[in-house]
């Protein structure tokens, strides 16, 4: 897990391993990101929820330890936690899906997931195609989910979201996709899964005899820097400087969590990174 920590620091600037794992367990108080979208993460995790008056949708679970944080933000916003009707993910890591399985079942909510998320997540994170496989700590299995497409969009009452296979960061991956509306004002949301190149010492995105990892990797890097992107989410939020926006939200300038070129520069920085790992793979 050391490992994991240490890549997820470089990434997002942190000073210390132990800055970022104490974050991601630290409160953080829930709040309205725009029109019928909550973050109700902790302060370095997001979980990202959908309101509706037909039933909710929520996007990662954070960490068993932070699920009844996670709860208690939601209930703290007005909303019921049985309400909730669908449970995604980004990607099946224990720091973004291990609290699923219990959410699941305080909610009774469907669970979906991309093919290959869903084998991670029925497995426990136990999956050997995955980059970090044995350096990733395991989680609670979701033994009962359904699965969905590349392009799919799913509905809960009024809600659309729409599912963009961006693997690479793990092979089941997913970029999610929507549209919020405050009034007449109405923008689209981006949660951008994570998209670094970090993996245990045995794992090679160049490696010649599997070709399509590399293809599928550039595939949704370009995917993300394409996307109508008004306001961009990630899964680590300082990754994405989404404190930095808020804070200037916070202090009055009321659209600063807009950037819409916010997706291309953070699929531009992890272009930069992938070339990097793979310089970095060939023998010296």
């Amino acid at each position: 897990m050391k490992r994991c920590l240490s890549a997820l620091v470089l990434l997002a600037g942190h000073a210390t391993v132990a800055t970022a794992a104490n974050e991601w367990t630290t409160p953080q108080a829930p709040f309205r990101i725009h029109g019928d979208t909550y973050y109700v993460g902790t302060r370095g995790l997001s979980a990202i929820l959908l309101a509706s008056g037909a039933g909710h949708v929520l996007i990662d679970v954070p960490m068993q330890e932070n699920l009844a944080l996670v709860e208690a933000n939601i209930r703290s916003l007005g909303f019921r936690v049985e309400d909730i009707r669908l449970i995604l993910n980004t990607h099946p890591h224990f720091d973004h899906a291990g609290g699923i399985a219990g959410l699941a079942a305080d909610s009774g909510a469907i669970v979906r997931a991309s093919p290959a998320a869903a084998r991670a997540l029925r497995a426990g994170g136990r999956d050997r195609d995955d980059p970090q496989y044995g350096s990733a700590g395991a989680f609670a299995a979701v033994p009962a989910l359904g699965t969905f497409g590349d392009g799919e969009t799913l509905r809960v009452g009024a809600l659309a979201l729409t599912a963009h296979a961006t693997p690479g960061h793990t092979p089941g991956s997913t970029t999610w996709t929507w549209s919020s509306c405050e009034g007449e004002a109405c923008v689209e949301l981006v949660y951008a899964d994570s998209l670094t190149a970090i993996s245990n010492d045995a794992y090679r995105y160049g490696d010649p005899t599997h070709p399509e990892r590399l293809a599928r990797f550039r595939r949704g890097l370009a995917l993300v820097a394409s996307l109508p992107c008004d306001i961009l989410i990630t899964p680590h939020p300082e990754a994405s400087g989404f404190w930095d926006r808020l804070q200037r939200r916070e202090a009055g300038s009321a659209d600063a969590l807009i950037d819409r070129d916010a997706c291309r520069r953070y699929a531009g920085i992890a272009a930069t990174r992938l070339d990097e790992r793979i310089a970095a793979e060939q023998p010296r």
